[in-house]
């Protein structure tokens, strides 16, 4: 009888070891160097190129958006499953790993039911199969869109670069960052992922001079658009888009800081210096591309009597939630300057926070005030690195116009 029992025993022991085995997640590992990632939007893929790093089993990402390369080190393993975070935008992917592939799902958690298919395949270092490129769209165009009036004109910009088509659009509220893609001699399809903004553009030309093409973008993003050759294409004077309102001298406004204090133009701090205010939401990658540059420049002119304010406004109106996104970003960068939360990005919240501007058109824009309080300059916009000449010159037209205020 005890033998009976014995013998029960150990092979109901033997089969609960089994069943666990069975039940258990082998440990994956996420194999290091390149992929290729594709985001699905409207039956179409995006796809972009990302390396993973790997040391003491934690991990980061480099995605490569064109020529700008983010780093992501918010990533984690856990079993058969990879997390990872969209740099300070509030977007997860969250995926399977399958030894060469990944597959899942990228979440934008701000906005309703925003999920789009993923997925990678391991060891592919090119954007695109068989890259190629025409030197046939090199130059600028004045570009529009279906709908577009001469008030919202832009001007596209391309360049045959490393077997690749590169370049940008820009428009008097930003531009649209690295585009990169193929071309032929007659068309070309580009790319855009830098976290949050998917973009694809496909465009065929009609002749030496003009091209027609359609436009997507995230979940119902979509348009047509025609663009002409023009070397002289120019956009509408950035500083000329906002401004005060007769009657008004000043900016005036009083928003917590991150620690819920109130911050003023009339605190001690900002009086007799001048004060740059960036109006800013960090969901907006035009924004981060203004903020990068606005952080090495207060670094290495913040003993010159100058302060920076960034003016968050952010996709919820809840002061925890944008305070955790300002500080994120902040901690991010390493940025010195102060911030406060001063609304939510609804379409005429900014302009309502700021009743002495005759509206805010675009996130970003930048105010310029001097050492007196008197407001010198508005910039609608940014045009980044991603533009060429057009930052280069920007940066130039900023650091003459603080160079002169600093010394007044």
């Amino acid at each position: 009888m005890t033998n009976s029992f014995s013998t029960f025993f150990l092979l109901a022991a033997t089969f609960l070891i089994l069943i666990s085995c069975q039940t258990e997640p082998k440990p994956t590992s996420l194999k290091k160097g390149f992929w290729r990632g594709e985001i699905t939007i409207q039956k179409q893929q995006i796809p972009f190129v990302f390396e993973v790093l790997s040391s003491n089993n934690e991990y980061k990402i480099n995605l490569h958006d064109g020529d700008n390369i983010i780093e992501l080190d918010e990533v984690s393993v856990v079993n058969d499953s990879l997390f990872f975070t969209l740099h300070i935008f509030d977007i997860d992917v969250k995926a399977k790993i399958k030894k060469n592939n990944i597959s899942g799902t990228y979440t934008k958690n701000y906005a309703d039911n925003y999920v789009l298919p993923f997925k990678a395949a391991y060891g592919k270092k090119d954007r695109v199969n068989n890259p190629s490129t025409s030197t046939n769209f090199d130059g600028t165009w004045s570009f529009k869109f279906e709908g577009d009036d001469d008030n919202n004109k832009k001007v596209a910009i391309f360049k045959a670069d490393d077997n690749l088509l590169k370049g940008s659009i820009l428009s008097k509220t930003g531009d649209y960052r690295f585009l990169e893609g193929t071309s032929t001699n007659k068309d070309f399809t580009l790319y855009a992922f830098d976290g949050n903004h998917l973009y694809i553009f496909k465009a065929e030309l009609e002749n030496d001079s003009i091209f027609k093409g359609e436009y997507w973008s995230g979940k119902t993003g979509n348009k047509k658009f025609t663009a002409i050759k023009n070397e002289n294409a120019t956009l509408p004077d950035a500083n000329s888009l906002t401004y005060l309102k007769e009657g008004y001298n000043g900016m005036e406004f009083s928003f917590p800081g991150l620690d819920g204090n109130p911050i003023s133009l009339t605190d001690k701090k900002y009086q007799d210096k001048v004060v740059v205010l960036q109006l800013f939401g960090t969901w907006c990658p035009n924004c981060m591309d203004e903020t990068k540059f606005l952080t090495s420049w207060y670094d290495n002119n913040k003993n010159r009597g100058v302060e920076i304010i960034g003016l968050a406004y952010e996709v919820k109106d809840d002061f925890d939630y944008a305070k955790k996104r300002v500080q994120k970003m902040k901690d991010k960068y390493n940025i010195g300057y102060d911030f406060v939360i001063a609304g939510t990005s609804e379409r005429g919240n900014a302009a309502k926070s700021l009743p002495m501007l005759n509206h805010v058109m675009s996130f970003p824009t930048a105010i310029i005030i001097d050492k007196k309080g008197k407001v010198r300059n508005i910039h609608t916009g940014f045009s980044g690195p991603a533009t060429g000449d057009y930052y280069l010159d920007y940066v130039h037209e900023f650091n003459v116009l603080m160079d002169e205020l600093l010394v007044e």
